[in-house]
């Protein structure tokens, strides 16, 4: 996709540094693509010494700094939770990726920085992966190589006011067909998406119940588009402030008047956290620690609707071993509610190891199941074993595969038929599967999850995290229930209910959950942010190819006639 020079704005007279090639788009040297001119403002300058350092810096350092720029935005996530840095955590990757001397560079930069963003994101697997941590960043990382040949195509040298209103609109969609793809299970899934880290901020909240986490990182990108084109490019101030303002209003605009689920009564969910238990017989201990627990519930006189214990909490297939589906039996009588236990075991009516929700009631286990449909790849499976199955004696990869769940199960409770849609661990960065159980019905949402691995990094909070988005896109609250914590409950607006159970804890707490009814447009509409997404880069591609082909008909060195007063009849001498 190539940008005409005559629709960029680029300042006359040649450009220092590196020829460009047929793609390279501007080319910047040390003053070029700073428009200010006599009587510049503070923005002119700033642009003018942005520009000359990042233009004349040797590659090495250029290298390094695309590195670090890319790992900057991990701090606006948990646990460093500095949510306000998202806005402008992308400005200095930007500045870089502008100033590179030809699309190949960009490229390259773009590459670096992915690097950066999916280590740091990613730095607490290192522990378990190892040297392969820098492996998974270089794969995931070329996302980011067609980014930053774009970034440079929009925002390098002058952009003019149309390139300007260009970039704001395309280079959010291509940061979010990046996630889009790296959301893909087998690439790991959609863990640090840019809009995640808006889970506490309430306006957010707001827009992800409009157009999920998709709707937050678009924006948060367009936010940081928006001021790098007012510090660097002062033809296209007019449309980054017109960006700006249309986003100043859109978000007081969601929060205000987004459609907000009505209230339908309350539950009392327990969530039992056994905590860290090592060792020889841990899998037994944690069961009798968890049954322990549960008692306490009922020796406290507490009336509950629903236990929920975290992932793996039951070692056994309960069809092979009666002694412990008759012992959750027992405590289900004993606290009167249902209990949502997670089985990790190898099953007795078919082949395989399955990690499944089951809910048990007073008189055994229900007959519901949901076997866990998204795997963690190398945590729970090797993909291509056959050619990959070494990396089991290298690290802490799944020695044998688990199987796969074929649809997701929303769960009629006994008693008061309180119907849960259950998501395991892994399952709850997926934005389309909390949707998909809400559209069938389910009226809370209940993750059991295990981080017992990562104690002491920022995992247990990131993943704690992402209950809240899932709740506020889909009106519908949640329970995020682990085995060493962090343990939390979210309301169907995403604000947070009682205490986090936090990492170093043994206990079970009580939360007194509102329920809610209704749709939100999320839920409603699906992945719209997406689609749109698409549609601007398509939009883009379509009108660089239709100036490619007005340029090739015009003929190789076809010049355009120039005319005096705008008349064809009247050529200038």
């Amino acid at each position: 996709m190539r940008i005409p020079a005559e629709g960029r704005g680029d300042p006359p007279g040649p450009a220092s540094g590196p020829a460009p090639g047929p793609d390279a788009g501007p080319s910047p040297g040390p003053d070029a693509g700073t428009d200010a001119g006599p009587g510049e403002g503070p923005p002119g300058r700033l642009n003018r010494l942005l520009t000359s350092r990042l233009s004349t810096a040797p590659p090495l350092a250029r290298d390094g700094a695309a590195l670090v720029a890319g790992a900057l935005p991990v701090l606006a996530f948990p646990e460093p939770s500095l949510w306000w840095l998202a806005c402008v955590a992308l400005t200095p990757w930007l500045l870089i990726l502008r100033t590179a001397p030809s699309g190949r560079r960009a490229a390259l930069e773009g590459w670096l920085g992915g690097i950066g963003f999916v280590v740091a994101m990613h730095h607490w697997l290192a522990p378990n992966l190892h040297v392969f941590i820098v492996v998974l960043g270089a794969l995931l990382g070329v996302l980011w190589a067609p980014w930053g040949w774009l970034v440079r195509a929009l925002l390098g040298g002058a952009p003019s006011a149309a390139r300007g209103a260009a970039a704001v609109l395309a280079v959010p969609s291509g940061w979010l067909l990046i996630e889009l793809a790296r959301s893909w299970e087998g690439l790991g899934g959609p863990w640090g998406l840019l809009g995640a880290s808006q889970w506490q901020v309430e306006p957010a909240l707001a827009l992800a119940s409009i157009g999920s986490v998709w709707l937050v990182s678009l924006l948060i990108v367009a936010v940081n588009t928006a001021l790098v084109l007012l510090v660097t490019a002062r033809a296209a101030r007019l449309p980054a402030l017109a960006g700006l303002l249309v986003i100043a209003l859109a978000v007081p605009a969601a929060w205000l008047w987004a459609p907000r689920p009505a209230p339908s009564g309350r539950a009392r969910v327990a969530v039992v956290q056994p905590g860290v238990v090592n060792g020889f017989s841990s899998i037994e201990r944690r069961f009798d620690r968890s049954e322990e627990l549960t008692r306490g519930l009922a020796a406290r006189d507490l009336d509950v609707d629903l236990v929920v214990w975290g992932e793996s909490s039951v070692g056994a297939d309960l069809g092979r071993r009666p002694d412990l589906a008759g012992r959750l039996a027992a405590l289900s009588r004993e606290v009167d509610a249902p209990l949502l236990v997670n089985v990790d075991a190898r099953r007795g009516d078919r082949p395989g190891i399955f990690k499944s929700s089951v809910p048990v009631g007073p008189e055994g286990p229900t007959g519901d199941r949901y076997d866990k449909m998204r795997l963690v790849p190398f945590g729970e499976y090797v993909p291509a074993r056959a050619l990959l199955g070494w990396v089991t004696s290298m690290g802490e990869a799944a020695d044998e595969d688990r199987r796969r769940g074929t649809r997701p199960v929303v769960m009629e409770l006994p008693g008061d038929g309180l119907r849960i849609g259950p998501l395991i661990c892994f399952e709850t960065a997926f934005p389309d599967m909390s949707r998909r159980l809400v559209r069938n019905g389910a009226q809370l949402l209940a993750a059991q999850s295990a981080t017992s691995t990562f104690q002491g990094s920022w995992a247990p909070e990131q993943h704690a995290s992402l209950a809240a988005l899932r709740a506020a896109e889909t009106g519908r609250p949640m329970v995020h229930a682990t085995l060493t914590g962090a343990s939390t409950v979210y309301d169907a607006e995403g604000e947070r209910i009682g205490r986090v159970l936090g990492t170093e804890e043994s206990t079970a707490a009580v939360y007194e959950i509102p329920l809610a009814e209704g749709s939100t447009l999320y839920v409603r509409f699906g992945d719209w942010p997406v689609y749109g997404a698409l549609a601007v880069l398509a939009a883009l591609s379509a009108a660089a190819g239709a100036r490619t082909f007005r340029s090739s008909a015009r003929g190789p060195g076809a010049r355009r006639v120039r005319t005096a007063r705008g008349s064809s009849g009247h050529p200038r001498d």
